[in-house]
């Protein structure tokens, strides 16, 4: 797990006693960094629109695809290999893009750990398909950046709503507002509201 995680949820605790009961509820963490930036962006494509459970398929099937992951192989593998995992043609142009990003280094990797994750967010929508739910789930799943806060997900919304507001619709407004509390932690808050949801691990 990230180094800052238990100072994280110790603050979190401290401050909001509804985030204290979610974080007693799991022993599960954020995982710690294991995967290249190629790799955890194509996992945040394919997750895109999609329940955890259909994601996960979906990744499954991809990655059995290849022994590595790496860009050189997927541009090998082309469109119809890759639809036939369950993506669409659309996501599969996306990542097919992706690749070439990587493969020509027009995507820097090597510079993000001097940049804010505005920043980062900036470059990244600059790519097909990928907005900026797409490039907030690699500033938390990649680069495990402590503070991000993704107002457009479903899931924190719906957990939210839930968990805060007795099944209520929230606004945005009203996510950031609850958020401000949460800072600079609002990354394990968000990861702790997503596994109220599902006994699924969440990962992009």
């Amino acid at each position: 797990m990230p180094a800052y995680w238990d100072r994280a949820t110790a603050e979190l605790e401290e401050r909001d006693r509804i985030m204290r009961r979610l974080i007693a509820a799991t022993d599960e963490r954020l995982s710690a960094k294991s995967e290249d930036p190629f790799r955890t962006l194509v996992r945040s494509i394919i997750g895109q629109q999609l329940s955890v459970k259909a994601a996960q398929t979906i990744r499954e099937r991809f990655f059995a695809l290849f022994s590595e992951c790496t860009p050189k192989a997927v541009l090998k593998a082309g469109h119809e290999n890759l639809i036939s995992c369950g993506l669409s043609r659309r996501k599969t142009e996306y990542i097919l893009g992706l690749a070439k990003d990587f493969q020509n280094k027009s995507i820097k990797p090597s510079e993000w750990e001097h940049q804010n994750d505005e920043e980062i967010i900036a470059e990244l929508t600059q790519i097909r398909g990928i907005g900026r739910w797409t490039a907030e789930m690699f500033l938390i799943f990649n680069l495990q950046r402590p503070n991000v806060l993704p107002v457009d997900d479903v899931g924190l919304t719906r957990a939210i709503s839930t968990v805060y507001f007795s099944g209520e619709p929230v606004s945005r407004i009203e996510v950031r507002q609850l958020a401000a509390s949460w800072e600079p932690w609002r990354t394990v808050a968000t990861w702790y509201l997503w596994r109220s949801l599902t006994a699924v691990p969440v990962e992009y």
